[in-house]
């Protein structure tokens, strides 16, 4: 039997509902489900200096006590360009892209995705009323 690899990427720093919600409706997707993890640099530079709240080191091995994935990786820090999601997805051996509602770039990751026979799927409306950034604020 094939194995239908399915590839999921974000922060996932302090982990909460809704990442554990989007990682299950993913996992549902095919039979083998693949994190990766942006890296402590890359997280500085989407989301200020401030961030991440967890090291790199630290939110992998969150995710993998979860028993979820299949392997957690941390993504490359030269992770900016079309090119490094397609090799990146290559090397997985992607077929689906699991994503959220807001996820940037939806058009340019399909267009990735077509290139290696597979698709994105988003299969979690976003909540705005529950993320890191918002629990980092009501802790202040």
């Amino acid at each position: 039997m094939d194995k239908k690899t399915v590839l999921v990427t974000g922060v996932f720093d302090l982990l909460h509902e809704e990442h554990l919600n989007f990682l299950k409706k993913a996992k549902k997707l095919g039979n083998r489900l693949v994190i990766g993890i942006e890296s402590d640099k890359r997280v500085k530079e989407i989301k200020g200096i401030s961030r991440p709240v967890l090291s790199e080191q630290i939110r992998k091995k969150n995710l993998e006590k979860l028993l979820l994935a299949d392997e957690v990786f941390i993504l490359p820090e030269q992770f900016n360009k079309p090119e490094d999601h397609l090799n990146l997805i290559k090397k997985v051996g992607a077929k689906i892209l699991a994503v959220s509602s807001h996820t940037a770039h939806l058009d340019k990751k399909q267009q990735i995705m077509e290139k290696v026979g597979g698709n994105v799927v988003v299969v979690h409306e976003h909540n705005p009323r529950v993320s890191t950034s918002i629990l980092l604020e009501k802790g202040r």
